[in-house]
């Protein structure tokens, strides 16, 4: 009986979800994308989907590593928010429960760029 539990369990529809983003998400992000890439900041990005996790990575050169990398992780909805900015190195800059919040560092370095 345990064995056919284990089947029905690796053959469940939700196994094989993908993780991505809605597309009022992927316009806030493209939208911040195309005026870092007028800005001069970034020019290329990609976007990974996975069945933890949706990621969209912009690079200054095809070649590096991002420069920057959203996440959109629903499993962490309920604990630290399910929105992570990482940095070049990886290193978290940013974690929330709203993608605006989390995309704040981002704008801030925008509006830096403009008073300069």
């Amino acid at each position: 009986m345990s064995g056919s539990g284990a089947q029905i369990l690796a053959f469940s529809p939700h196994r094989n979800v993908q993780i991505g983003f809605d597309r009022q998400e992927l316009t806030r992000i493209l939208d911040i994308y195309g005026r870092m890439v007028a800005a001069g900041f970034w020019r290329d990005y990609a976007m990974d989907f996975g069945r933890e996790a949706a990621s969209f990575s912009a690079f200054r050169r095809a070649a590096e590593r991002p420069q920057t990398r959203i996440e959109k992780r629903p499993e962490l909805r309920s604990r630290q928010g399910m929105w992570t900015l990482f940095g070049e190195g990886g290193q978290v800059l940013k974690r929330g429960h709203e993608l605006a919040g989390v995309l704040f560092p981002l704008e801030r370095r925008l509006l830096k760029l403009v008073e300069d």
